[in-house]
């Protein structure tokens, strides 16, 4: 249902992930949260993200948990979603998109995220 390519990572980006977190951003990242995004391809999404979908970084699957109720217009829009890797059942954030408790695997420009059931 949906799939992306990592074009750029900012140099403080993986700074986020000590907190569970990866942010994603399309090319028109704010100059001031560039360094703190992973910049994706702007793809569009085919259909309603729910929890118990898969999300893939490269080979690596993660179960998700719950999802924000602004995240398929965000990555349709902006390419903007934050993921957190905490296990939370509840959306706290809108824009978030909530994975199974897991280690984030390390992923580099032309790294893959495909979302599916």
């Amino acid at each position: 249902m949906y799939q992306t390519t990592i074009k750029s990572i900012g140099k403080d980006a993986k700074a986020f992930e000590a907190e569970k977190m990866m942010i994603l951003f399309g090319d028109n990242a704010p100059s001031e949260l560039a360094d703190f995004c992973y910049v994706i391809d702007l793809v569009a999404v085919d259909e309603d993200i729910t929890a118990g979908d898969t999300l893939k970084l490269d080979d690596v699957s993660y179960q998700i948990t719950s999802v924000g109720d602004a995240v398929r217009k965000n990555l349709n829009d902006l390419g903007h979603i934050t993921l957190k890797f905490d296990g939370s059942t509840t959306a706290g954030q809108s824009g978030s998109l909530y994975l199974e408790e897991k280690e984030i695997v390390d992923v580099k420009p032309g790294s893959t995220i495909r979302i599916g059931k």
